[in-house]
């Protein structure tokens, strides 16, 4: 009977006041669908001086005359007219991909058909980052929820919000030693990890935005010194993987061997359960798990239900499951699956910057052969808080 109470006065109240006008926007027809996959995302500082935002759009198209996406603007919601970032001609088509994480051969979406966009924003160091962002779609579409095509028309409508928060995870590295080298990392649309959608459990999951394949260079700056299909010619085999934070272990599998180097797997042998190898995922709280891929088997030290220590050696770096060349698969997500959640985005207390690999160079080699090390940093540069960017050369300082 309490519970009661409150609705009658409530109600009272209501009916005691004079009648008032709400001001509402008026209602806009939208015939393609335009929302975030997260609500919110985090901006962080790379290695590379900047500040970035990493995010998608998913664009559906709920009406049967075929459209063409024009432009993509990127508003600050307290400034509509302010416009952060715009994409339109090849650079908008660059960044659509199908569902299937496909490129697009053009900007169009039939009727019942879907996209993602891939939206990677920079800031310089120390700007001003918007906290809400907004979406101004362009587009060539159909003018009237008509059940049959119609002739397309212009429209444009602002939609979309994105929360945007400055306070990201910090943790300690996955690693420890000299000359690690951050491959397939943020935020590069070619890169293999940040268009790597998956559909999982009834949803589609950006699980590995923020991926890193750390592999390490020895002292004459090789990956990769000896019989390339031999995982003991890689100088990062064998490394200590070691606890970004206090957390907790949450699963492992540790029963599958080393693929061998240098191709990869056939993919008819790998399943959902095997695609990462022998893993460890650690809860270390607020949300936040994180996943270290493509360990040695026998080598996991820890068990499901321990507590770990920060710097604490979870097992040692292998290549079992979808790989071809021995390296740390490394992300943080909002969930316990490695597959269907969200990366999520972090920055690592300390490390030394040593320099970058080419990116031109890494791209054009037909193998890991040869040396690495040509940009180096006279003196290694300190670096906290920080995210460590695509090709950077990373000393970790485990405490």
């Amino acid at each position: 009977m309490a519970c009661l109470w409150p609705r009658k006065l409530t109600l009272i109240a209501v009916l005691s006041l004079a009648p008032t006008t709400v001001a509402m926007a008026a209602d806009q027809f939208t015939p393609v669908l335009v929302t975030t996959l997260n609500r919110a995302t985090g901006a962080f500082l790379g290695t590379d001086g900047k500040q970035h935002v990493v995010y998608e759009l998913m664009l559906s198209n709920a009406n049967p005359t075929p459209a063409v996406i024009q432009k993509i603007e990127v508003l600050e919601a307290s400034r509509p007219a302010h416009v952060v970032a715009a994409y339109q001609g090849s650079i908008l088509q660059s960044q659509l991909r199908t569902l299937g994480k496909t490129p697009v051969e053009n900007a169009d979406i039939e009727f019942n058909g879907a996209r993602v966009f891939l939206v990677q924003l920079e800031f310089p160091q120390g700007a001003f980052i918007p906290q809400r962002l907004l979406h101004r779609i362009t587009l060539l579409g159909g003018p009237v929820p008509a059940p049959t095509p119609q002739t397309p028309v212009t429209l444009q409508y602002t939609v979309a919000p994105l929360e945007v928060t400055k306070k990201v995870l910090v943790v300690g590295p996955p690693l420890k030693g000299r000359g690690w080298v951050a491959f397939n990392g943020c935020c590069g649309i070619g890169g293999s990890h940040r268009s790597a959608s998956q559909t999982v459990n009834g949803g589609l999951y950006f699980g590995q935005r923020f991926a890193i394949d750390w592999m390490r260079l020895d002292d004459k700056g090789q990956l990769l010194n000896g019989d390339a299909a031999n995982v003991h010619s890689y100088a990062a085999y064998g490394a200590d993987v070691v606890a970004v934070a206090d957390g907790k272990v949450v699963a492992i599998l540790d029963k599958l061997n080393d693929q061998t180097a240098g191709t990869l797997p056939d993919m008819s042998s790998i399943t959902l359960e095997t695609i990462d190898g022998n893993h460890v995922i650690l809860d270390i709280g607020g949300g936040a798990f994180a996943f270290y891929a493509h360990l040695q088997h026998g080598s996991i030290d820890v068990s499901v239900g321990d507590h770990v220590k920060r710097g604490q050696v979870l097992g040692k770096l292998g290549n079992s499951g979808n790989t071809s060349a021995p390296h740390l698969h490394f992300h943080i997500m909002d969930g316990l699956s490695t597959l269907g959640s969200n990366g999520l985005p972090y920055v690592i207390d300390s490390f030394d910057f040593e320099g970058e690999v080419s990116a031109a160079k890494y791209h054009s080699s037909p193998n890991l052969d040869g040396s690495w090390n040509e940009n180096m940093l006279p003196t290694p540069s300190r670096r906290r808080d920080q995210f460590p960017m695509d090709f950077a050369i990373i000393n970790f300082l485990v405490q």
